[in-house]
């Protein structure tokens, strides 16, 4: 990261006289010297208001580039793409600075994820951000060894992916935000709905790493429950219609997805003939659900790209270190059910919603569109 030059700022501000100096640091009622909230709304102890206010004046009317990578073109990543962006203007405007923002998607493909991240080296961009897991990976070996801040955003198991040293303390360069997936609790919403449920389908790309640890996670449940469970996998969305006829052919009685982007891509070409074979589909993110999904279970997306951008903002304007900045959960507590597909399967609204209420945070209808309002 570009390190900032605050100590001529720094200097002058001490020679202001030592009455500035004693009524910032101690924190006194008058208007001017009352601490400020940071980008995230909170506001800091009085005696690092000082600190924070020549750090502020560095930085401020200064423009700052951001270079953001998305995986692949589905409702969830684009929303948080969209609350990224809509979240930076307020954090310019708030901050005196501009963040200036290269955009770009690689649909999947490695080699195009590889020069748009070279393209952003190129560029010299302040700070890169990576949407899904394998963009995120891409940045971190790009810029391994160097001062580059990254950012991900939507990487379910950061740890097990190996892109931090720990949640807690990142250890590198790189930290951001996670949809990690309470598995266990789709489970539990799967039985609360049919208890005589004998056969679980999933659903999935086994080259996404988002899919590795809730689908082991979803078997160990079943293994100790003693239900059978089949696997069905594609990594095209033709692959994942033949995979969706096959679990219909083996008489599943739910099939179970995690937040895999290439089953997301693929929901609006399966959600009607699951629905005529009355199987409903459990996943990983409230899309599935606006793009026909039974249900989608997980986190506010738009509010993790809120959060994403105030990690940004965090390192960018604050001087926050990302190696010491925690990666960022969510309470995955929202139940997401597509009310049109509800009634194709011949489950009441109302009434799932009543049972679905005490094992959620919330319960959300919504219906079948490409993507959100």
């Amino acid at each position: 990261m570009k390190k900032m030059n605050v100590t001529k700022k720094f200097v002058a501000a001490m020679l202001a006289g030592a009455m500035v100096f004693g009524l910032v640091a101690c924190g006194g009622k008058t208007e001017a010297s009352a601490p400020a909230a940071d980008a995230t709304g909170v506001v800091e102890n009085a005696e690092e208001t000082e600190t924070e206010t020549v750090e502020e004046t560095a930085t401020e009317g200064k423009t700052f580039k951001v270079g953001i990578c998305n995986y692949v073109d589905d409702a969830s990543l684009n929303q948080i793409v969209e609350n990224i962006e809509n979240q930076l203007k307020v954090l310019g405007d708030e901050n005196g600075v501009t963040f200036e923002i290269a955009y770009d998607n690689c649909n999947a493909d490695a080699t195009v994820m590889n020069q748009i991240i070279a393209n952003f080296q190129a560029d010299q961009v302040d700070l890169m951000v990576g949407v899904a897991t394998p963009v995120a990976m891409a940045m971190q070996a790009a810029t391994e060894g160097t001062d580059v801040p990254v950012i991900f955003a939507a990487v379910s198991d950061p740890e097990g992916a190996g892109l931090v040293e720990s949640n807690a303390a990142p250890g590198a360069n790189i930290t951001g935000t996670s949809d990690y997936l309470d598995t266990n609790a789709i489970m539990n919403l799967i039985f609360a709905q049919n208890p005589d449920a004998k056969k679980i389908g999933f659903l999935y790309d086994q080259g996404q790493d988002s899919s590795t640890t809730p689908i082991a996670n979803a078997k160990a449940y079943l293994d100790e429950k003693g239900i059978e469970y089949v696997d069905r996998t594609g990594t095209t969305t033709d692959e994942v219609m033949l995979a969706a006829d096959a679990l219909i052919a083996d008489g599943v009685d739910a099939i179970f997805t995690p937040t895999d982007n290439t089953i997301m891509t693929a929901e609006l070409s399966i959600y009607e003939k699951l629905a005529d074979a009355k199987i409903p589909h459990y996943t990983g993110a409230d899309s599935f659900a606006l793009n026909g999904a039974f249900l989608g279970y997980g986190v506010d997306y738009a509010n993790l790209g809120v959060e994403t951008a105030n990690m940004i903002a965090e390192i960018l304007v604050k001087g926050a270190n990302p190696a010491t900045t925690a990666v960022k959960t969510f309470d995955n507590g929202t139940a997401t059910i597509n009310t049109e597909t509800c009634e194709a399967i011949g489950i009441v609204y109302d009434e799932i919603a009543a049972t679905f209420a005490p094992m959620c945070t919330q319960v959300n209808p919504i219906q079948t569109a490409e993507s959100f309002e």
